[in-house]
């Protein structure tokens, strides 16, 4: 049975959320503790993200174990603050997926409308952050986005790498966004 061009995009989709949140998952084993949460909170985020963009049916339990999923490391961003605002996007990244997962339990799928307002606001948010973090991909400028300890000195390639996983999850977010 041949895929629509929708169910290919969402699968597709997956996969770059999944190899993202692996990735992260192999820079926290290799970062120290200070960089280990960040980039195991980002390893977070890709796992959800790929499971998020699941295309719909997967049962009428799906969606609520994403809202659970989601409020859970939302709860988890929150407590990060605590060492400053540049976990911000974590958590705007984690209640922004806890809104469509409570978007898709009230219709069952995806494509499922939240409130404009909201839904606008987030639109704007990672439409700002993917123009940006394609800016600074492309330019290589933008600062250290590398907390030290997660690349070995002079591994400015995974600098570029970790921005480019960024880079995707902020574009999968967007595509997310726009289904709604």
């Amino acid at each position: 049975m041949p895929l629509s061009s929708s169910a290919v995009s969402s699968w597709l989709l997956v996969l770059l959320c999944a190899v993202s949140g692996a990735y992260c998952l192999l820079r926290a084993s290799r970062a120290d503790r200070r960089a280990r949460g960040m980039a195991v909170g980002e390893a977070v985020m890709g796992f959800g993200m790929a499971a998020m963009a699941v295309p719909s049916g997967t049962g009428p339990w799906g969606p609520q174990i994403l809202l659970a999923v989601c409020c859970g490391a939302s709860a988890h961003a929150l407590w990060l603050l605590r060492g400053g605002l540049h976990h911000a996007h974590h958590l705007v990244g984690t209640l922004a997926m806890a809104y469509m997962a409570l978007a898709m339990t009230a219709g069952h799928g995806h494509g499922r409308e939240g409130l404009p307002a909201v839904t606008g606001a987030l639109l704007l948010y990672y439409a700002g952050y993917v123009l940006l973090g394609g800016a600074r991909l492309v330019t290589g400028g933008g600062g250290p986005s590398v907390p030290a300890g997660v690349a070995g000195p002079g591994d400015a390639a995974a600098g570029e790498l970790v921005r480019a996983c960024r880079l995707a999850m902020g574009t999968g977010m967007l595509a997310m966004l726009l289904s709604m």
